[in-house]
């Protein structure tokens, strides 16, 4: 695919939106209301309204690499805070995806550079959860590695004032998800939150 290309699937894109509704795009041009705030991984293969089944508008969307809720990242705190405290979604959605390439990297005895400090963060969970993960073979630890890391960013978004504020006031709901890119299917790693903002609020919670 060239640049050229893009121009003209964007054509022909517009053009099935207006088929289908002439007022497609002045509606979409009068504001958001997404339900959802999707955390997900930047993996070109991976893409929110995708694999959600969703339209434009419906999810507030941040992507990085491995899927990560580091709260010295302004980036993906400024989505947060805006999408929880002024969008005002009902679900906060981190995603991770098995194959993926940041979790792998970070299990490299490397020096990544740049990438150094950022998937750090990742071999911070393996630490938290070394006995788990030294049980298992290879595969299966990079898989388990992938579901860990998306547990660990949730929790650290429970840590957020935004988040535990929304919590309170309006019962915002946060979820684990991974993508299984071999079959397409979504994975909701069912993490028991309640329980774990009950065990963390003693350090981490804002009165």
């Amino acid at each position: 695919m060239n640049i050229q290309d893009v121009f003209q699937n964007n054509q022909a894109w517009i053009e099935e939106k207006l088929k289908i509704d002439p007022q497609y795009f002045e509606k979409l041009a009068s504001g958001q209301n997404p339900e959802f705030l999707y955390i997900g991984c930047s993996d070109s293969r991976v893409t929110a309204e995708d694999i959600m089944g969703i339209q434009p508008g419906e999810a507030f969307v941040h992507r990085n690499i491995a899927n990560l809720v580091n709260n010295i990242d302004l980036n993906v705190m400024s989505v947060i805070n805006y999408a929880v405290r002024h969008l005002e979604v009902n679900h906060v959605v981190v995603c991770g995806h098995y194959n993926c390439g940041g979790v792998k990297a970070a299990m490299q005895s490397a020096d990544l550079g740049l990438l150094n400090p950022w998937l750090r963060n990742i071999r911070d969970v393996y630490r938290l959860h070394k006995d788990e993960m030294n049980a298992l073979d290879e595969a299966a630890r990079y898989d388990r590695l992938v579901e860990l890391n998306v547990q660990e960013q949730c929790v650290n978004l429970i840590k957020t004032a935004a988040v535990q504020e929304a919590y309170k006031k309006r019962g915002l709901k946060v979820h684990g998800w991974v993508f299984d890119i071999k079959t397409g299917k979504l994975i909701d790693l069912k993490i028991d939150f309640e329980k774990i903002l009950k065990d963390i609020m003693e350090i981490y919670h804002l009165d």
